[in-house]
């Protein structure tokens, strides 16, 4: 996790202190279970959340200390909160924690967790995004703009559809999302290699019920991960839909185009050579930070083939790639609602890279109308293309509609005057209301 984009709420989920409250929690509500069933005493289960209800501090170094010496981290932690449970007079109750558990069963539970928690925060950031998508999708609902194909100018659009399309974009990233929690909320506590031969179901149900997850069908003594390869290969998705309207933003910004330009604010500066710089380097951060949340889908895909009903190929990989996807992509949505939120949009510059070819942008309808009018398609395609070849290389100087009007193959089929009106933007747009409906149900 790199603080430059990380933000405290988000980075809050993954700090020892708040894995180590999980722990606890699952081992207190694990031994509370198992009290009420009778394997252990009722009081051990009281006595941990009387020492949890003092709310104590959880040394972090001091765990770490017994983990230097036992070289397991679970291990470590059940030692030190003994100590801690022993010195507030409850003592020999902590003896009774983790009772016919296995470290996994704390580790993959909190793990999930820690994932549904991070996930519940990446839901909010896109309904931040999907909220400043559709503020500036209506603002700019009939700007027309050009629509490329292939980089190259192709036919009318408005920018409100282009932001529509991405409003549809995220609204299908959250709904993954929605569905990777789903899958990843589960809870194991079902002992070595997952036969519940010395804990009872019950506990699993109990646990998973406090922390809110579901119960894992069937575990090895792992959570199967296919669950986070699917979980880690959302969030890929996600990012890749980050980029795909921070690349268009850049595109936007290029000076040749400037249709469209991150906000710049007082006082800042583009570059430390060139005073007049002004940079999409928000947008070329996003590329950037969607390209390490997608390299997190790779291991997880190939965490999935451990060996047996469990070995830890996987785990210091998900050490890294939990914090690290999470936070980031935390980060990144965030910045992306920003730069939408301040996105500055210029309409005229729009209109002037309309008008910048000549007219080749109805070249489609003057095609549609002679064929209508008798001609077949390929001698249609033939007469448009020629007229609109000479406009192409005069670079825009030429009018295609007045090269239309002045070859006598096509007026011979359609007046001078229907050729005018094959030029006229409005025609393009007809359909805008319907498609905003079908995007905002509005």
């Amino acid at each position: 996790m790199v603080p430059r984009y990380a933000r405290p709420a988000m980075t809050a989920i993954w700090e020892p202190e708040a894995r180590f409250r999980i722990w606890f929690e699952i081992e207190a509500h694990a031994t509370e279970k198992m009290g009420e069933l009778g394997v252990v005493p009722k009081s051990a289960g009281k006595a941990l959340w009387d020492w949890w209800a003092t709310n104590p501090t959880i040394d972090v170094a001091a765990i770490d200390a017994i983990e230097a010496v036992t070289k397991h981290d679970v291990i470590a932690f059940l030692t030190w909160v003994a100590e801690q449970v022993d010195a507030a007079g409850f003592t020999g109750e902590a003896r009774f924690m983790h009772q016919g558990m296995t470290s996994s069963d704390v580790l993959d539970t909190t793990l999930a967790v820690q994932l549904a928690r991070a996930t519940d925060l990446l839901i909010a950031d896109v309904d931040a995004l999907l909220a400043a998508i559709k503020r500036r999708a209506l603002e700019h609902k009939h700007t027309p703009t050009i629509g490329r194909s292939h980089g190259i100018h192709a036919e009318p659009t408005t920018f409100g559809l282009k932001l529509a399309q991405a409003y549809a974009e995220f609204d299908r990233c959250r709904a993954r999302l929605v569905a990777a929690r789903a899958e990843i909320a589960t809870c194991a506590i079902s002992g070595a290699v997952g036969t519940f031969a010395n804990i009872d179901p019950a506990v699993e149900e109990y646990v998973a019920e406090k922390l809110g997850l579901t119960v894992e069908p069937i575990s090895t003594q792992v959570i199967p991960r296919d669950r986070h390869a699917m979980y880690f290969s959302t969030l890929a998705v996600v990012a890749s839909s980050i980029e795909r309207l921070a690349v268009e933003v850049r595109h936007l910004q290029r000076t040749e185009v400037l249709e469209a330009e991150e906000y710049f604010s007082p006082g800042q500066k583009g570059s430390s050579a060139m005073p007049h710089k002004r940079n999409p380097v928000l947008t070329e951060n996003l590329t950037g930070l969607a390209r390490m949340v997608r390299s997190a889908a790779i291991p997880a895909l190939e965490n999935v083939a451990l060996w047996h009903e469990r070995d830890i190929s996987h785990s210091s990989v998900e050490r890294f790639i939990g914090p690290d996807a999470t936070i980031t992509l935390d980060f990144a949505l965030a910045r992306l609602t920003s730069v939408v939120d301040k996105l500055l949009i210029y309409p005229e510059r729009m209109q002037k890279n309309l008008d910048r070819m000549g007219g080749l942008v109805h070249s489609q309808r003057v095609l549609l109308a002679l064929t209508q009018a008798g001609i077949s398609r390929e001698d249609s395609y033939r007469l448009v293309q020629r007229n609109a070849m000479k406009v192409w290389e005069s670079d825009g100087a030429l009018s295609l509609l007045e090269l239309l009007q002045n070859d006598p193959e096509v007026t011979a089929h359609i007046a001078p005057e229907t050729l005018a009106a094959s030029f006229g933007l409005d025609y393009h747009f007809g359909q805008v209301d319907r498609l905003f409906a079908r995007v905002f149900g509005e």
